[in-house]
């Protein structure tokens, strides 16, 4: 045999033994993926944030949020929506997940939030408190009551004997606040969270009445998860010291 001829006979064995390797025998990244994430509407903010610093500490894997009220959000889930992990605006909704067999161990509490009047700048209509939500030719909107700044709103109206008669209820918190800054509405009932997000856009009447109806927020892995060891790694960063930090910068409180 030649020299040449042995040199391709080496050729072709290395090349047979890469073809022979499979992408399924090369060690896969587990931090490597997507996850996605059902988040109540009022968390847009801090989680697109904390989403960020996830890609950041776990390089080559991206989170995919979905926004929206926490009741149409469990609705999604049980009817089959894909995602990784839910977090909740109250107790309420993650249980319905839970009694679902949608959450995979237990829900972890980690903030709480109250709810503010938010009127336009300046306070033209003089909005004081929450009785004047009620008072002749104010148009205040609120949210549905499944959805729990809705919730929260009908606890107070019954800690203060105040009916409101809202021009619309909306399915979540920033649909409220939108109202408010669009000049659709005169008032609406949100989270200080919500509030202090719009910035100038609004101003914002507290309550003392608000401390009645504070709502606390559960996140959890989904048991449907295809990517678990990412869900966790989330929920860890949300209640861990970095996620804490956000979350009290966008004005959450400890739950």
């Amino acid at each position: 045999m030649t020299r040449s001829m042995v040199a391709c006979c080496a050729v072709a064995a290395a090349a047979l033994i890469s073809g022979c390797t499979s992408a399924s025998d090369t060690p896969s990244d587990p931090a490597a993926g997507s996850i996605t994430v059902f988040a109540a509407a009022s968390l847009k903010s801090v989680f697109t944030e904390i989403g960020e610093q996830f890609e950041t500490d776990n390089p080559g894997t991206a989170v995919e949020f979905s926004f929206a009220g926490s009741s149409d959000l469990v609705t999604q889930l049980s009817q089959g929506a894909d995602a990784d992990v839910f977090a909740s605006a109250d107790t309420r909704n993650m249980d319905k997940a839970v009694a679902a067999g949608l959450v995979e161990g237990g829900p972890v509490n980690f903030a709480t939030n109250t709810l503010t009047i938010a009127v336009a700048p300046g306070n033209p209509k003089g909005i004081k408190s929450f009785a004047d939500l009620a008072k002749p030719g104010t148009s205040v909107v609120v949210c549905a009551p499944p959805v729990p700044c809705g919730g929260a709103t009908e606890k107070i109206e019954k800690a203060t004997g105040v009916t409101l008669s809202p021009v619309s209820e909306e399915t979540s918190v920033t649909d409220v606040l939108g109202k408010v800054t669009s000049g659709q509405a005169d008032a609406g009932v949100v989270y200080v969270t919500d509030a202090a997000g719009a910035g100038d856009k609004v101003t914002s009447v507290p309550f003392p009445e608000a401390d009645q109806a504070v709502n606390t927020y559960p996140i959890a892995v989904l048991e449907q998860s295809a990517h678990s060891e990412l869900a966790h790694r989330f929920v860890d960063l949300v209640t861990g010291e970095a996620g804490q930090k956000a979350l009290a910068k966008a004005g959450f409180a400890k739950p």
